[in-house]
């Protein structure tokens, strides 16, 4: 039982050790999968603590997984770990049958897994928790609860640490479509392969206090006593060959469609994201106007990327004194997806994305050499 119990330990800590640091390289895409779940849950009032929830679930399963390994408060951590598991497998198992949502961020962005993967993934990992919280009193500490208290601590600040750093600068390791060396244009035209998902439609009617499902031609028109309740899709067939990009779309102040000529204009182009016009980062101001003129200068195209409307957004840059620069309108989902901080600049040429600064890292200085932007 000792080594059936050890391994037990190591498989799931080193998979809750995994699975949080994969997240803590990106916390932001963790919030957003939290808002999805939130809004699909109907339960928009919590919309307000996605970010500090995520960043604590995240820092938890780092922690947790040290714990378990090395025993520390074993029967608190057993406890914890298996009410964690129950609350995975409860998110996963929506993702799954109610079909809302496509994928549950379980490993980020940079580790898709799909939902019935995902949710028998977390039906094992609870089966784990459930034997070791059955025999959590077997289990005793690695080493003496001074210098196991003391690597919990160390676990603590490392997933606190790894989390801040990405969100004041970018994640480590950029898995999104938007990474340098993406083609965006490329990215938003449909595969070879393409073929849109079979959909098709369900109505649901009452009779006698029964309810029933019809197709589009089982309907029973004729019938009057039956009454119409509600309607669904149900996905027959998902589609193959989607872009990888579909919601990148930018908007001129006469609300016109100017995505494919910004992004197939040859050479450098430069792109300031700005999601939230009364966001909190926008103290490097003068950075941005010194490399928008030195942009000019050198004749590299320079946008505001805000995800606002032209009005707010045109009067949010004559505020900040950058009325100068041109204003594009920009989803705001897209935005989050193509730049994790807010604000941020990005720099493309021919449309591959070349490189990406938070707000903390904007670039001193730019030059061109022989045809190529030198960024400093």
């Amino acid at each position: 039982m000792k080594y059936f119990l050890w391994t037990l330990r190591i498989i799931i800590g080193v998979m809750f050790i995994f699975s949080g640091v994969v997240k803590a390289n990106d916390p932001m895409g963790l919030v957003y999968k939290m808002d999805e779940f939130f809004d699909v849950l109907n339960m928009s009032f919590m919309l307000p603590y996605s970010f500090i929830f995520s960043v604590t679930m995240i820092a938890f399963e780092i922690t947790c997984g040290v714990a378990v390994l090395i025993g520390a408060a074993f029967n608190i951590f057993a406890t914890l770990l298996l009410l964690l598991n129950i609350f995975f497998t409860f998110l996963t198992g929506y993702a799954l049958y109610s079909g809302k949502v496509k994928e549950c961020g379980c490993f980020g962005a940079c580790i898709p897994l799909s939902p019935q993967a995902t949710f028998n993934k977390d039906i094992f990992l609870t089966i784990i928790a459930i034997i070791l919280f059955i025999y959590r009193n077997r289990i005793k500490g690695l080493f003496d609860r001074h210098v196991n208290t003391a690597i919990v601590i160390l676990a603590v600040v490392f997933a606190s640490g790894v989390q801040w750093w990405a969100l004041q600068h970018l994640p480590f390791n950029d898995c999104m479509p938007y990474k340098p060396g993406s083609n965006i244009w490329v990215k938003m035209q449909p595969g070879p392969d393409y073929k849109p998902a079979e959909i098709e439609s369900v109505f649901i009617y009452e009779k006698n206090g029964q309810k029933k499902e019809f197709s589009t031609t089982t309907i029973p028109w004729q019938d009057s006593t039956w009454k119409y309740v509600d309607r669904k899709d149900k996905t027959i067939k998902e589609a193959t060959g989607e872009p990888e990009i579909h919601d990148f779309i930018l908007t001129d102040s006469d609300k016109n469609d100017q995505t494919k000529a910004v992004l197939t204009a040859p050479g450098y182009t430069i792109f300031w994201f700005v999601r939230n016009p009364q966001g909190p980062h926008l103290e490097k101001l003068d950075q941005i106007s010194k490399l928008a003129a030195k942009a000019k200068e050198l004749h590299i195209p320079f946008y505001c990327l805000c995800s606002a409307d032209m009005e707010t957004s045109m009067a949010f840059m004559k505020k900040i004194g950058l009325a100068n620069i041109p204003v594009f309108t920009l989803d705001g989902t897209a935005s989050k997806t193509a730049m994790r901080t807010d604000p941020g600049l990005m720099v493309i040429k021919d449309g591959l994305v070349v490189q990406k600064w938070s707000y903390r890292d904007y670039p001193q200085d730019m030059n061109m050499n022989n045809g190529k932007l030198d960024i400093k």
